[in-house]
């Protein structure tokens, strides 16, 4: 059995036409999960096969997440990132077991320590969501750390027993794997960051497809592209089993001018037609700092015309922004949480098939969610 990746990255324009402080993230995703209190244990007995193996099983895995009318919930944040919302059983609870979300939802992200939990009522969050039709996914990046002789950069160094993580993650009933890396706009990005970027994220991609995990990779930039798939070509990577999870191309969050959902469309189609082959099934781009409204008009607008991969989603706060504010932690408030979840979900299903008209939204889903001096 084998599970699909997830590559995200996002585009790199000319310096002029970034606002002074707006970052690159690269991340890619895998599906394999491991319980942080046992995971030596878990990781032991289990054998990793090569990924040729998997073929069959990541095609399959990266064209079920990329299927008509449905994208991926990003539920991976961590504890430092996410607060106590997620850290809540009873929020997740409230997520997976939404009525009908699988007909929106494809894959759901899942943080380290949920592949081995299970909801309020007793029941594994992964079977749930099999239930759902929704395949099950890991994020297995570590998080970063200072990346020695660049201009003040960062990079992903968790590549070390990544193999037997992954094994043991697609065990647990993972299918799909995220990493992420950083490519820093502000100091460069240097030549070293950027192919580390892009090292590492091929190295991850063929480990994670040797446990049988698709892989998923995030916000490079046009320059950072061309090495990511020179490595992962050189790493024998078969990008029909990979799905990109790049950022769109929008003005820095502190713009003032903002762009038009065309000028997104234009900026960000072309950089990707310039540098991802059309062998990847999937493009599923993470929202960002975007408010929910425009980051389902800007992916309505990519899907206006043919595209050589399935446009879609990968949203973490632009699916569950208002969902959260309505819920509150309060048990009387789960059903209309879940109603708020399920219409973002519905309205992005709509721009994925490029037939969402952003009638009838409310003011909080238009308000934008920039944090300043956000840490991933």
């Amino acid at each position: 059995m084998a599970s699909s990746s997830l590559l995200k990255s996002s585009p790199v324009l000319d310096k002029s036409e970034f606002v002074k402080g707006q970052s690159l993230r690269q991340p890619s995703v895998s599906v394999v999960r491991c319980h942080p209190t046992n995971a030596t244990s878990h990781a032991t007995s289990l054998t990793v096969r090569a990924a040729s193996s998997y073929a069959d099983e990541l095609v399959k895995t990266a064209k079920t997440v990329a299927s008509p009318g449905r994208g991926i919930l990003a539920m991976d944040e961590s504890y430092a990132t996410c607060g106590k919302r997620l850290a809540s059983i009873a929020y997740r609870t409230l997520l997976v077991i939404a009525p009908g979300l699988g007909q929106y939802i494809s894959g759901a992200i899942l943080f380290e320590e949920t592949l081995y939990q299970s909801t309020v009522d007793g029941r594994k969050i992964v079977d749930v969501l099999v239930e759902q039709n929704i395949v099950p996914g890991i994020k297995v990046d570590k998080g970063l750390v200072p990346l020695a002789g660049s201009n003040d950069e960062s990079w992903w160094q968790d590549l070390d027993g990544l193999a037997s993580r992954a094994a043991a993650y697609y065990q647990q009933g993972a299918r799909f794997a995220k990493w992420r890396t950083l490519v820093s706009i502000p100091n460069g990005p240097s030549a070293l960051a950027v192919k580390e970027a892009a090292w590492g994220l091929a190295r991850y991609a063929a480990i994670s497809q040797g446990s049988g995990l698709s892989q998923l990779t995030f916000e490079v930039a046009q320059k950072v592209w061309a090495e990511v798939f020179f490595y992962l070509a050189e790493n024998n990577v078969m990008f029909e089993g990979i799905l990109l999870k790049p950022s769109m191309v929008t003005p820095g969050a502190e713009c003032k001018d903002r762009a038009t959902p065309q000028q997104v469309e234009d900026y960000t189609l072309r950089l990707l037609q310039r540098r991802i082959p059309p062998a990847v099934p999937g493009i599923m781009f993470l929202s960002g700092e975007q408010s929910e409204v425009e980051a389902t008009l800007n992916l309505n607008a990519m899907n206006q015309a043919p595209n050589p991969w399935h446009v879609s989603f990968s949203y973490a706060r632009a699916l569950q922004n208002t969902c959260l504010k309505t819920w509150r932690g309060q048990p009387e408030n789960v059903k209309a949480a879940q109603d708020a979840l399920l219409v973002r979900a519905k309205a992005n299903s709509l721009a994925q098939l490029g037939k969402y008209t952003g009638e009838g939204e409310s003011d909080e889903a238009k308000e934008g969610m920039f944090v300043k001096g956000y840490v991933y």
